[in-house]
């Protein structure tokens, strides 16, 4: 797959609490930097201090080769207890032109959830593109490589995912405290 495709990469997980409280805690956006090999931090910006359409929030990363970036989140799905999603932008313009227009986002995540029974079925998603990313980088010094680059760059992204869904179910489950 190229980048100009829109890869993208997803996971899963029924979840044995109800959506209520799974909504809770996949909105909270402090909660992925908690349990990513990626995201190390978040923070609100401008005035916001809860999710809703439009709010926005920095998210600090570190990668073993890529450093450190930041990014800016802006809310672009917000349906209570069903869906909860926001594109990714280089408002830095570290990887290019700054970006601030969501036409141009790195990326889009979302949380999707649905309920199943006596629980909650969590469907974790991410878009990559349309505009540059760290990967974009990469694939500059190599074109030639670009399929390889962006399926070991999905990996990761997979793994991410994978390790935020069993945190959240570990924390739907358990009803212990947000780690």
């Amino acid at each position: 797959m190229r980048y100009a495709d829109g890869p993208a990469a997803q996971g899963e997980v029924r979840v044995g609490a109800a959506p209520s409280r799974v909504w809770e805690l996949v909105t909270d956006i402090g909660l992925p930097a908690r349990l990513s090999p990626e995201l190390q931090r978040v923070e609100w910006l401008g005035g916001a201090d809860a999710p809703a359409v439009g709010a926005r929030f920095a998210g600090f990363n570190r990668h073993p080769l890529a450093g450190d970036w930041r990014t800016v989140s802006q809310i672009v799905e917000f349906d209570v207890e069903r869906l909860f999603g926001w594109a990714v932008l280089d408002a830095d313009g570290r990887y290019g032109d700054a970006a601030d227009d969501l036409t141009d986002r790195m990326a889009t995540w979302r949380f999707e959830l649905a309920p199943e029974g006596a629980g909650t079925r969590v469907r974790q998603s991410v878009l990559i593109g349309p505009g540059r990313s760290g990967i974009s980088l990469w694939i500059d010094r190599m074109p030639e490589r670009e399929e390889q680059l962006v399926a070991g760059r999905l990996d990761e992204l997979r793994t991410g995912i994978e390790a935020t869904l069993a945190g959240v179910k570990a924390l739907a489950e358990d009803g212990g405290e947000r780690p």
